[in-house]
């Protein structure tokens, strides 16, 4: 049962605001923003997802009110009450609601939820009632809500965000193709039949001090966003030789999920509207897509697979009060493929004066080798172990049409329904860091 739900932007600008049982004191928005924001309890950076905030005035034992968050997209998703509930199942509810939001308007961001501030409204009230859930389905909303999108341009939207990241290699989408709303029509009330398959996974790596790797893990997922009409039946077909459970086990006990397949994911789950009829004969998944986008399969992997960058860190003493850092980071993926925002973070020790960088220049592609070199000057009257104190090296970054554990959609076929019936398909990759970890 939730009491509020509201939208903040990183700035802390109340966008989106309903009160469905005004049971909790107003200004809630407000006080979400500050705690979140100066958290500083228990050593903690961050506010975790779910916590307790109580007023002077009110019983402690009782009447406190909890606040559930999720952060998507810059934007903070925001949901209260003062009762016990489930906070997997709210922040799944965040989660659903943000997805909503991105079906009808095609992209999600601050601009895209002021200029249909109308019809996000609208959605809230569909999908809760007096604080119960109704439904999270965009197929179902379609029946209730009536209100058009306002489209917003695409061109202003950052190069890096998900219009940017799939634009590279030889067969390019349209820019605009994943900003669509589910319900719009292009120019002439005309929609164009065509069908998203995302494999989207993050790496998770932690390497030792010489470089070897200590763990390794990818959380990955299947989205799929339709654009079809009638909701055509669609067969999509996986590696020949994939394995589910390591060491030989299934978690779902298919017979055909054992043996020594090039790729084994430790488990896996499958959305509602996929059938496995034919998994374990052909890893085919079969499925009636439902409107807007959704994990057709999410799995985890920790088979041993070739990191996409290696990194190696070395400290050099320069003197008393002088130290040298050289960093270099290997692009272990093919040449013909070029990392996005790739940003890497050596923490220092706090008696760093001052540090100079010589980085070389150049795009980050496939095979090359980046060395950054810094110098680093010391307080005189504080010296430790300056490799004890530094680090670890942490690194973030994109990589579009690449993906480590070899996972690949071999068709993607859509039932016919004419001889003419040929909507485009989209099949597009992308590796994201989650944890990548160096030690010192």
């Amino acid at each position: 049962m939730i009491s509020q739900l509201f939208v903040l932007s990183q700035r802390g600008d109340n966008i989106v605001f309903r009160d469905y049982r005004g049971e909790v004191q107003k200004g809630t928005a407000e006080i979400f923003f500050r705690k979140v924001k100066f958290w500083k309890e228990d050593g903690q950076e961050e506010a975790p997802p779910v916590f307790v905030e109580y007023t002077a005035e009110v019983n402690r034992n009782v009447n406190g009110v909890n606040y559930f968050h999720v952060k998507i997209v810059g934007l903070l998703f925001v949901a209260t009450t003062r009762v016990n509930v489930s906070p997997s199942l709210v922040l799944e509810l965040l989660q659903r609601i943000a997805r909503v939001i991105k079906d009808y308007l095609g992209v999600l961001n601050e601009d895209s939820i002021r200029k249909n501030f109308v019809l996000v409204y609208e959605l809230l009230d569909e999908v809760m009632d007096f604080g119960y859930v109704q439904t999270t389905t965009t197929e179902v909303l379609k029946s209730f809500v009536f209100n058009e999108p306002i489209v917003v341009d695409a061109a202003h939207l950052s190069p890096l965000g998900p219009a940017g990241l799939f634009m590279q290699g030889t067969k390019r989408m349209p820019g605009t193709a994943v900003t669509k709303s589910v319900v719009a029509n292009e120019p002439g009330g005309r929609k164009r039949e065509e069908i998203f398959v995302d494999i989207i996974e993050k790496i998770s790596i932690t390497f030792s001090s010489s470089g070897y790797i200590l763990t390794s893990e990818i959380d990955g997922t299947i989205q799929m966003k339709s654009y079809l009409t009638g909701n055509p039946e669609i067969r999509l077909a996986l590696n020949d030789d994939l394995s589910i459970g390591r060491g030989g086990g299934s978690t779902y006990d298919y017979r055909g999920s054992f043996g020594s397949g090039a790729v084994v994911l430790d488990d896996c789950n499958f959305h509602e509207s996929v059938r496995l009829d034919n998994f374990d004969v052909d890893r085919t998944l079969s499925l009636v897509p439902p409107d807007g986008e959704f994990p057709v399969m999410n799995y985890r992997m920790t088979q041993e697979f070739k990191p996409p960058f290696r990194i190696n860190a070395l400290i050099e003493e320069a003197g008393a009060p002088k130290a040298e850092v050289i960093l270099k980071v290997h692009a272990e993926f093919p040449s013909s493929i070029t990392a996005n925002t790739v940003s890497v973070q050596m923490p220092l020790p706090k008696y760093t004066m001052r540090a100079s960088f010589k980085l070389e220049p150049g795009a980050i592609v496939g095979g090359s080798e980046h060395t950054l070199r810094a110098r680093l000057t010391f307080s005189q009257e504080s010296h430790g172990n300056i490799t004890k104190e530094s680090g670890p090296v942490s690194m973030t970054f994109t990589i579009p049409m690449y993906n480590a554990s070899k996972l690949q959609v071999k068709y993607l076929q859509i039932a016919k329904k004419s001889g003419t019936y040929n909507p485009y398909r989209w099949v597009r990759y992308v590796t994201l860091s989650n944890s990548y970890v160096a030690r010192m």
